[in-house]
């Protein structure tokens, strides 16, 4: 505290801040990313480790043994779904029944704002069919989930008749503490979010319900959930999804269980489709850590729920996919070993005196065997907002230093005028006006676009993104021309010091909300918006700052995670790739809520357009 309240102490300090002030942002950003890449290395990490006393063993017997029983009601729902042409309703309510559950249905339609053309879909309608369990002994206030969609093809078929399995042993069982809800939900996430909205009884995106869901049981508190999805009839290993709706995730708790009853049966495990490596002492073992991390980094970062599983985090409850993959030739398992992994988890989870909340809720995993606490990389995010906030010091600094000014041969110090607000509102207004347009046209300009060009609705909507992103380049001649030669060089400083703050704010706001998502747009866009002023190299400025933009940020994520999983694409099937990302990315904000879309057009993109405003000021 003497430091900064002592004036001649903090003249110096400032001096020394704004005299090394370049040096030090050049170390900072190098240390965030140093820092950043050595969290994957083994020795910097966390062993994970159960938090839960009431799941801390794992001292269960698991005795399902229809495994068989399970594959012939996979191959019943197939048939009778090839029959219905989509989700058989008819024969899943009598199946339910027959094994004593309550069933019930719930009808659901979406209208969604341009057509899906990875799913070919526009007008979804669809049945979802649940039943539930009843608690022998205990009051029905809680329950547990486990859903199973039902595909087009032959995809999850394996899950709905193992579901179908696993519902008839549990009624067998007396030691329940908690409802069990068998869900089987069609059309993959919009189904999902109709039962919940049903369930919870809301309408936050547009789901028209006919019927909302069990009124008389309401009180319920769904504790936890587990989507299964078996894509494949050989299942070698089990991938576990965490990544949730705008980069949510479950209790680690969760994680750790599913780690804990795949050590116990013997269970080939992955995370990010990646086997756990134990040589962390070598470059490989290091690589594979770094790359299974960098992928958890990039799936949360694009704010999309990854599994059914992903719409549950929204309201509080734990929740997590587990997928069968086909990927190892040397293993096999058999449906009856995946039935004993979930009988185990779930009789965990029935122990549950109160909700999940002893674990981490913000982490990033390099391997399910180790953990990054938010303590660990947090600092990396922090090094590069310290960069934006140094230069901001230092703009504040030449903003108030008074100007030399020669007079009659002698020199004089002239305290600066400030600029008009003009000079500082004029850019920040039209830059936040491009961004509501990019936000708001694209979908409701489709259909003129479809009828003066010839393409889809959903190539209209994301190539009227594409250009008026591209149309806000222009912004700095317009600007100019509504200043009226108001342009002054406190105008610039100004600006940018405004432009700074707000940049800090708005990455240390996301970061907090989605590391992931924070820190990969702090990495590309804090280097150049630091270093931009009026007096650099246009040609050469410009081309740097559209290649640090946010678009291409998305389109280097992009390339970096198909090089992860392996598949790694030429450049216009990169771009095709990307252009797909875009419509996801509208649909997934319309549909489920996704925030991504949003912070990019309304908030990160008119950011960026200040500073390109600063590049070209006059």
């Amino acid at each position: 505290m003497g430091l900064l309240s002592d004036p001649n102490r903090r003249k110096a300090l400032t001096n020394l801040l704004t005299r090394l002030n370049a040096p030090i942002c050049m170390v900072c950003y190098l240390a965030a990313i140093v820092w950043f890449m050595g969290l994957a290395f083994e020795p910097f990490t966390l062993r994970t480790y159960m938090s839960e006393n009431a799941m801390g063993s794992t001292m269960v017997e698991e005795r399902f043994s229809s495994g068989e029983r399970a594959l012939s009601l996979a191959k019943e729902f197939d048939a009778h779904k090839r029959k219905a042409g989509g989700m058989p309703v008819e024969w899943l309510v009598k199946a339910m029944q027959a094994r004593g559950l309550e069933v019930f249905t719930q009808s659901f339609s979406r209208k969604l704002p341009f057509p899906d053309e990875n799913k070919e879909r526009y007008m979804v309608r669809g049945t979802n069919v649940y039943g539930i369990l009843r608690a022998p002994r205990a009051p029905r206030t809680e329950a547990l989930v486990i859903t199973a969609p039902c595909s087009p093809g032959n995809s999850d078929n394996q899950a709905v008749g193992l579901l179908l399995a696993l519902a008839q042993y549990f009624r067998n069982q007396i030691f329940w503490a908690k409802d069990i809800i068998f869900l089987v939900n069609e059309h993959d996430l919009i189904g999902m979010q109709a039962w919940l909205e049903g369930y919870h009884h809301t309408n936050i995106t547009g789901v028209k319900l006919k019927n909302y869901l069990m009124t008389q049981f309401h009180n319920w508190s769904i504790q936890a959930a587990l989507s299964l999805e078996l894509s494949s009839d050989v299942i070698t290993s089990l991938d576990l999804i965490l990544e949730g709706l705008n980069g949510q995730l479950p209790n680690l708790d969760l994680a750790n269980l599913f780690y804990a009853f795949c050590q116990k049966l013997g269970v080939l495990c992955t995370i990010q489709g990646k086997l756990q490596r134990n040589d962390w002492d070598t470059a490989e073992g290091y690589t594979h850590a770094a790359q299974t991390m960098m992928l958890m980094v990039l799936k949360q970062a694009c704010g999309r729920s990854w599994g059914d599983h992903g719409l549950f985090l929204r309201y509080h409850i734990e929740a997590a996919s587990i997928r069968g993959i086909n990927g190892f030739r040397h293993y096999k398992m058999d449906v009856a070993t995946i039935g004993r992994l979930l009988e185990g988890m779930v009789r965990k989870l029935n122990n549950l005196l109160e909700r999940l909340h002893q674990s981490y809720f913000f982490y990033l995993l390099p391997s399910l065997s180790r953990f990054v606490s938010i303590g660990y990389y947090m600092p990396a995010f922090g090094l590069l907002a310290v960069i934006l906030l140094l230069r901001a010091l230092d703009l504040w600094v030449n903003l108030g230093a008074p100007a030399l000014e020669a007079v009659d041969g002698v020199t004089e110090a002239e305290q600066p005028s400030g600029p008009g607000v003009l000079t500082v509102l004029t850019p920040v207004v039209i830059s936040h006006l491009t961004g509501v347009a990019l936000y708001l046209l694209p979908v409701h300009l489709q259909e003129m676009a479809v009828e003066h060009f010839p393409v889809s609705e959903t190539e209209a909507v994301v190539l009227t993104a594409v250009a008026i992103y591209t149309a806000g380049l222009a912004l700095p001649h317009n600007t100019q021309r509504l200043l009226s030669g108001e342009g002054t060089e406190q105008g610039w400083k100004v600006l940018k010091l405004t432009a700074l703050l707000y940049l800090a704010v708005l990455l240390g706001c996301t970061a907090l909300i989605n590391f992931s998502l924070g820190f990969v747009l702090a990495v590309t866009l804090v280097p150049i918006t630091a270093s931009m002023t009026p007096h650099m190299p246009k040609a050469l400025s410009a081309l740097a700052m559209v290649l640090l933009s946010p678009a291409f940020t998305i389109l280097y994520c992009v390339f970096i995670y198909q090089e992860l999983i392996e598949a790694p694409v030429s450049v216009g099937e990169g771009w095709m790739l990307f252009l797909s990302v875009i419509s996801q990315g509208i649909l997934d904000h319309a549909l489920y809520g996704s925030l991504v879309y949003p912070l990019l057009a309304l908030f990160i993109y008119p950011c960026w357009l200040m500073f390109w405003n600063i590049l070209f000021w006059s």
